[in-house]
């Protein structure tokens, strides 16, 4: 498989120091696309999960690795935390191996059009104000996780291929979580609008999007504990959500895009 360079690579939610994070399928992603500059737009390092076990394997440290390889080799890296790593956000416009921490960043795409770049935890009134209650509905996500995990395993040993995800399909049917996704989204919109932005690229809620909200772009880059999915922007300024998925039986994985947007 060829490498894809891209204009920027917008990537959130990876929960490196946790069990959930798909760190296989996110260094292939690294190893196969590059571009020229690349957000870390939140939960990068999970660092509640780290406060409750120890959990660092050797892919993750490879990823770092890769990151800051990229960093090196003339990638411009902007790393923005987010609530599960709020603790870098004291390091405000600090660089680090070659990586610039930023609370939040204004992007300009090459069609001219300008979009704030923030992990979205900000507009979230759970994680903002009830903090005890957004850990407690991490930890319950985490379980439907490794529950989803267990099933996986299940159909792969039955010899039925599916993607089908029980974090997913709760966050789907069940109403309050619905209805939170979209006042997460509304909240934002809302907010930003009057602001002079076209859009805004986040990430938080693990549910990747693009789409316009009454002419303004609520883009959501999802995760890499669940989705695997990314946003790119192409030379002409176009976004694309991209979805990483392994191919059966082989090792490698292939780019599956959705929700196409040209500026």
């Amino acid at each position: 498989m060829n490498n894809t360079s891209y204009r920027t690579i917008w990537i959130s939610d990876l929960h490196l120091g946790s069990t959930q994070c798909q760190a296989d399928v996110l260094l292939d992603f690294l190893k196969y696309n590059d571009s020229e500059k690349l957000y870390l737009v939140g939960d990068i390092i999970d660092f509640w999960a780290l406060s409750k076990k120890m959990y660092w394997p050797r892919d993750h440290n490879t990823i770092i690795q890769k990151v800051l390889r990229k960093a090196r080799h003339g990638t411009q890296i902007i790393y923005i935390p987010g609530n599960h790593d709020e603790n870098v956000r004291e390091y405000d416009n600090h660089i680090f191996g070659d990586i610039t921490v930023k609370k939040s960043d204004v992007h300009t795409t090459a069609a001219g059009k300008c979009f704030l770049v923030v992990h979205g935890d900000e507009y979230d009134t759970i994680a903002r104000y009830h903090q005890w209650i957004a850990k407690l509905g991490s930890e319950s996500y985490d379980v439907l996780l490794e529950i989803n995990r267990f099933l996986k395993l299940i159909r792969r040993l039955l010899g039925v291929q599916s993607q089908f995800s029980l974090a997913a399909f709760v966050k789907y049917k069940v109403k309050n979580i619905v209805q939170f996704i979209s006042d997460y989204e509304e909240n934002i919109v809302n907010t930003l609008r009057n602001e002079g932005l076209d859009g805004v690229i986040c990430g938080h809620i693990h549910h990747a999007e693009i789409k316009d909200i009454g002419g303004f772009l609520y883009v959501n880059t999802g995760d890499f504990v669940e989705s695997c999915t990314a946003i790119v922007e192409y030379n002409d300024g176009s976004l694309k959500l991209v979805k990483w998925l392994k191919v059966e039986p082989a090792t490698s994985y292939e780019p599956l895009e959705a929700n196409l947007h040209q500026q």
